[in-house]
């Protein structure tokens, strides 16, 4: 690998920095996610099978290829700030959801098999609307 400064690489590529995203609210990584499903909202994603039946270990596991997760995950932004990978133990984590926050937006039980990324953008978006007092209480009841 060869060393080169900022200017030099500036002369061959264009370079932007990271520092504006070193730290981002829960509201904010959540409004990126929406952003990078709204690129195409026509991209079909696959969808999660039952989370709500799966056992919180293997619920914590779970991952689909093409889901609205792998979408967050394929952002080098995203993974700058620290998500690990498209999992969905660690997108809850990550963008600090409930396990029914969650479920709306990746569970085949609202979509089929797949879905329409522009729709899962509207339900990530909607947690951050549904922040308050009642979706603390939903959020305690359902898990």
């Amino acid at each position: 690998m060869k060393h080169q400064t900022l200017d030099q690489l500036h002369a061959i590529a264009e370079v932007e920095p990271l520092a504006p995203y070193s730290t981002m609210t829960r509201n904010q990584r959540i409004e990126r996610w929406a952003e990078l499903l709204e690129q195409e909202p026509g991209r079909c994603l696959g969808a999660l099978t039952g989370t709500e039946y799966l056992s919180p270990v293997t619920r914590y596991e779970t991952r689909g290829g093409g889901s609205p997760i792998t979408v967050a995950f394929e952002d080098p932004v995203l993974r700058a700030l620290g998500l690990k990978n498209d999992t969905y133990g660690e997108a809850k984590r990550f963008f600090e959801l409930t396990d029914w926050q969650l479920h709306e937006i990746v569970c085949s039980c609202h979509v089929g098999a797949t879905m329409q990324a522009g729709w899962a953008a509207t339900r990530v978006r909607a947690t951050i609307s549904r922040n308050g007092f009642f979706a603390w209480l939903w959020g305690r009841i359902a898990g």
